[in-house]
């Protein structure tokens, strides 16, 4: 199982917590979360599940999204089915396929059609999108508007203080960038972060990011309408609420 060390780092900064903090919550030692943020060491799928905990993350989410798809898939489609507390053979039949074929599909020696896709995760009853990378959407609104304005790729990443391999990896949604990536972007284009996230990918693409506790939370009318009013938010009005955030959490 590949864990995307860089990821659990962004996270644990994104929520202001210290090595030291997340390593406490997580019940792991110090030294052993920095070499699993360095990619330096691998964690058993226990110790991914206390990080994700701690970080009120989905694991499948920390999984690493290069190399070989079909292994990258399998990974998060036998923690989704761990997770709905399903066997292979009663989540096989709920998707109209094989034992085997399931199997051959988490230990990642094949790479299934979308439509048998499709059918796994309406058997699991979650969206497509937990399964895939939906990063596609995010980089194609990426290239869009920098092409608008005229910015190569590199002019781009210099500006924002990234690396144009970065840039280059997002606009063919080989990767997801953590929020400070896309608030320096959105501070270079002159766009809000959620300009990136919230239109064509819908309330449902954002929720799926979450832990079940808190996309059951934000399903209330009540809380999607705040939401729907963050994303008219300014840079500056969005910061200020994101470092309110972080100060709450900070403090208890």
């Amino acid at each position: 199982m590949r864990v995307c060390g860089k990821r659990i780092r962004e996270l644990r900064e994104e929520r202001g917590y210290s090595l030291q903090e997340l390593a406490q919550k997580a019940s792991v030692s110090v030294s052993y979360l920095s070499e699993i943020e360095r990619g330096a060491k691998g964690p058993s799928l226990k110790t991914l599940q206390k990080i994700s905990k701690a970080l009120n993350y989905p694991q499948e989410q920390l999984l690493e999204t290069g190399g070989e798809r079909g292994i990258v898939l399998g990974e998060k489609l036998r923690i989704l089915r761990e997770r709905a507390g399903r066997d292979l053979s009663s989540l096989a039949e709920a998707a109209g396929i094989s034992v085997s074929y399931l199997s051959e599909i988490e230990r990642g020696h094949v790479y299934p059609a979308i439509s048998t896709l499709k059918k796994i995760a309406a058997a699991l009853e979650i969206p497509l999108s937990s399964l895939i990378s939906s990063g596609g959407s995010l980089g194609h609104k990426l290239r869009q508007i920098r092409e608008e304005q005229g910015l190569t790729q590199a002019e781009l990443a210099k500006a924002a203080g990234v690396s144009a391999g970065l840039i280059g990896q997002i606009e063919h949604g080989k990767v997801q960038p953590s929020l400070k990536t896309l608030e320096k972007i959105g501070r270079v284009l002159d766009v809000s972060p959620c300009y990136f996230i919230a239109d064509d990918a819908g309330l449902e693409e954002i929720l799926s990011q979450m832990s079940p506790e808190l996309r059951q939370l934000l399903l209330e009318p009540q809380v999607q309408s705040v939401l729907r009013l963050i994303c008219n938010c300014s840079e500056a009005e969005l910061r200020f609420i994101l470092n309110f955030i972080q100060l709450y959490k900070r403090s208890h």
